[in-house]
């Protein structure tokens, strides 16, 4: 079994606003994050991801979001937590519903963009992400940042029922405080040499090197990377093998 999955966010296009490179990727990662329609991923989108999924092998997950087409769902909202509840098992319900079809089990649940970043960084918008993961109709797993905070995590996620996948990020700088570094900042993501060597070193020493120079140990099972381009797509295949062990 490789050190670590290799997971990746796909199936965001919609309509004539295409996104990633979803069929070059996919034959080399292991967990698919899949757009459920409400920051990417039309229905077609989500049909011909599943599909490929299906044809590689890959473990197929919901990736919700705020309703933000629009803003590709990277505008935080403040919803009660019943509308955030809802909002989840609406898009959970959808992509599970389109994988059945296909002959696909939903394995896990990725939070997209902003509501990612809030479950994060809000512990009343994490409770009601923990609350609908336990209150959906069958158990899934929540993939959520590795972080100096991941016993808490762990024990809220216990205490509610769900079981929890922890995920570092390849190709993003980490601050000291284990944060990712905000994409406006410069060198907040790393290129393809220094994405590998990130890569290797959670692999072998189970940390990073944060933005001032520090070592910043990260217990994480699942390793986000990104598609976006050929040259991204060259070095997740170089990241597979590595996380392979060869």
């Amino acid at each position: 079994m490789p050190t670590l999955l290799l997971n990746c966010d796909l199936g965001e296009s919609y309509g004539a606003r295409r996104v990633g490179m979803d069929a070059e990727i996919m034959p080399h990662i292991h967990q698919a994050n899949i757009a459920c329609g409400l920051h990417g991923g039309d229905p077609l989108t989500i049909a011909e991801t599943l599909a490929l999924a299906r044809r590689h092998g890959v473990a197929v997950g919901a990736h919700p979001s705020y309703p933000d087409l629009e803003g590709f769902g990277r505008r935080s909202m403040d919803l009660p937590a019943a509308q955030l509840v809802a909002l989840m098992h609406y898009q959970m319900a959808a992509l599970e519903g389109m994988a059945l079809t296909q002959g696909l089990q939903l394995a896990h649940v990725k939070p997209h963009g902003a509501l990612y970043n809030d479950m994060l960084a809000k512990p009343g918008v994490r409770a009601a992400v923990l609350q609908a993961m336990a209150r959906y109709h069958r158990p899934l797993t929540l993939i959520l940042q590795a972080t100096p905070q991941a016993d808490a995590h762990r024990e809220e996620a216990r205490a509610a029922g769900v079981a929890l996948q922890l995920e570092a990020f390849a190709d993003r700088r980490y601050l000291a405080d284990g944060a990712l570094m905000p994409r406006s900042e410069a060198g907040a993501v790393l290129d393809a040499r220094q994405m590998l060597e990130q890569a290797e070193r959670l692999c072998n020493e189970g940390c990073v090197i944060a933005a001032d120079g520090s070592r910043l140990r990260i217990a994480a099972q699942t390793l986000c990377v990104h598609g976006d381009n050929p040259a991204s797509v060259q070095a997740v295949k170089a990241l597979r093998a590595l996380v392979a062990g060869g």
